[in-house]
């Protein structure tokens, strides 16, 4: 079926509702494909016929999560001093509002799979603006490409340790502890 069908949309909307609907009450592992349809109202072939396979299926429904966390990563102003910027409260309210997801898929038994792809967002939107110099000064020497992976791997390092948290601390705290760490704020 033509991706543009509005059928296909329909379905596929519906699949990536369900499943995140199910991932934020359960492990992701221990939810099947035949879960997923009953709660769709497809059947379980129907799946199949969008999605390879489970882990497929969530990295698709994360993927609009994912594009708005790197988004906000990219706004950040890390070459200006101060305090934590408004973009990354904005990101750390974003995993806050959808925690126990993201708890469930950047921990022990989450998705290496997610934790890649949310790796990459990361890197390709912080890429532009370092390579544009919005890097934290002190930081010209090193090639924007590595800063990008260092940032996203160190976002990602806070944000797994936040969501671990018994209780977590405020977003905007968490915030300007990884403002101090990664931008500007020192």
């Amino acid at each position: 079926m033509p991706e543009d069908d509005p059928r296909v949309r329909r379905t596929r909307s519906r699949l990536r509702s369900a499943v995140l609907e199910l991932a934020e009450v359960r492990d992701p592992d221990s939810i099947t494909v035949a879960e997923i349809a009953q709660r769709a109202e497809v059947n379980r072939a129907t799946v199949y016929v969008h999605y390879r396979d489970r882990d497929d299926l969530v990295l698709d429904a994360m993927e609009t999560a994912v594009g708005e966390l790197a988004a906000d990563a990219a706004r950040c102003p890390y070459r200006e001093p101060g305090p934590a910027p408004a973009a990354l409260v904005a990101l750390f309210e974003h995993v806050g509002a959808r925690a126990p997801l993201y708890r469930r898929m950047l921990g022990p038994y989450g998705s290496a799979r997610f934790c890649a792809r949310l790796r990459e967002a990361l890197v390709a939107g912080l890429r532009t603006p370092f390579a544009a110099g919005s890097r934290p000064p002190g930081h010209d020497d090193v090639p924007p490409e590595i800063h990008a992976h260092h940032v996203a791997g160190a976002l990602i390092g806070i944000i797994t340790y936040w969501l671990g948290e018994h209780p977590p601390r405020p977003a905007a705290e968490i915030a300007a502890t990884a403002w101090n760490l990664i931008g500007s704020g020192r």
